[in-house]
């Protein structure tokens, strides 16, 4: 990939990410970006969008996408985000990602892409049966994120290789169309409680929504007797909390559990285990689930309520696209006049 460096970027600071309409979404996105958005909408002009267009790179049933996407902006306006704040938008109502998509895909080089693990872990076995769009994934993301020339973007540790490329496409664009520091090198926010959250049935592998099991994870519309029931059910080892964070390490699960306690109380694990320390799960699981069905019914209540207006969800939708347009479109337009195509009217 290219080492060029390239100028310092000018322009203002901005923050985008965007979550896949592709099923229920988790207590994991919830510590690990929802709560996370919140905090940044009082930081910095904030882009959250729902990535219909990602989520397409595997079959998804068009009769539900349109109500999946409604569902995850449902989860950002119940998680605390304000859409007066925060543009909350669908990614494919804004022309913008498709088209500077394709000019990346000029930019972007095979052995960068070959190079993605993400892709590798999703295909398998069988990759000449996945899409080309999912091969092409990481560009597109690249194209979220520089249409609105974000310079920051809160992403789990699983996309961090994304974003790398995501800077070698910028620093490229500008070097070969002569644009000094016209993209910035966005930059990773993956610190901070509750960035990997893992399975409730195994501590070696993220809570994820695929799972089938739907015992590994804590939905987000799950009511208290579910949740409470989740965690009882937890996997754990049969012995009690250690009293240093350190002795954590080789028990996945606890660790699992001690980490959620931590992020959901907003404090360390080490603060965790000052309280829970020598104790055995039997006391801590209660108290973990006391603390995540308070933390959680308000979410889920709100997620509800919103739910069932949909007008409102989508007027929300169609505002966000609208001021995502009006950042995202003169950037393409700007693209398009570095890289020649011909100008149109005037």
């Amino acid at each position: 990939m290219t080492d060029q460096p390239t100028p310092a970027y000018a322009g203002p600071e901005r923050v985008l990410s965007g979550v896949q309409p592709s099923g229920a979404l988790h207590l994991g996105n919830y510590l690990g970006a929802l709560k996370k958005f919140v905090a940044l909408q009082d930081q910095f002009p904030t882009f959250l969008f729902v990535a219909d267009m990602h989520a397409i790179t595997v079959w998804q049933d068009p009769a539900l996408l349109a109500d999946q996407t409604r569902e995850i902006a449902a989860a950002y306006l119940a998680a605390g985000l304000d859409p007066k704040k925060a543009a909350i938008f669908p990614q494919s109502a804004v022309r913008a990602h498709a088209e500077l998509a394709w000019v990346f895909n000029c930019v972007a080089r095979l052995g960068w892409l070959d190079r993605m693990t993400q892709f590798k872990e999703k295909s398998g076995k069988h990759k000449e049966r996945s899409s080309i769009g999912l091969y092409t994934y990481p560009v597109l993301q690249a194209a979220d994120i520089l249409a609105y020339k974000a310079t920051r973007v809160p992403v789990g540790e699983d996309q961090k290789q994304h974003l790398e490329l995501t800077r070698d496409i910028a620093a490229k664009f500008n070097n070969d169309f002569n644009a000094p520091g016209f993209f910035p090198q966005p930059d990773p926010m993956i610190q901070g409680p509750g960035a990997r959250i893992m399975s409730l049935r195994d501590g070696s592998a993220k809570m994820s929504k695929s799972d089938p099991s739907d015992l590994s994870r804590i939905n987000l519309t799950d009511d208290a007797d579910t949740i409470a029931k989740k965690i009882k059910k937890a996997t754990t080892d049969p012995n009690p909390l250690p009293e240093d964070a350190a002795d954590l390490d080789g028990r996945p699960e606890a660790k699992n559990l001690v980490g959620i306690y931590g992020a959901l109380a907003g404090i360390s694990s080490a603060e965790v285990l000052k309280q829970f320390g020598g104790q055995g799960f039997g006391a801590f699981k209660p108290a973990l689930a006391d603390l995540a069905v308070e933390s959680l019914a308000p979410v889920s209540d709100a997620m509800r309520r919103f739910l069932g207006d949909k007008a409102e969800i989508d007027k929300v939708l169609a505002d966000g696209a609208g001021r995502a347009s009006e950042i995202a479109e003169p950037v393409v337009a700007e693209v398009k006049r570095l890289v020649g195509f011909w100008p149109g009217r005037a």
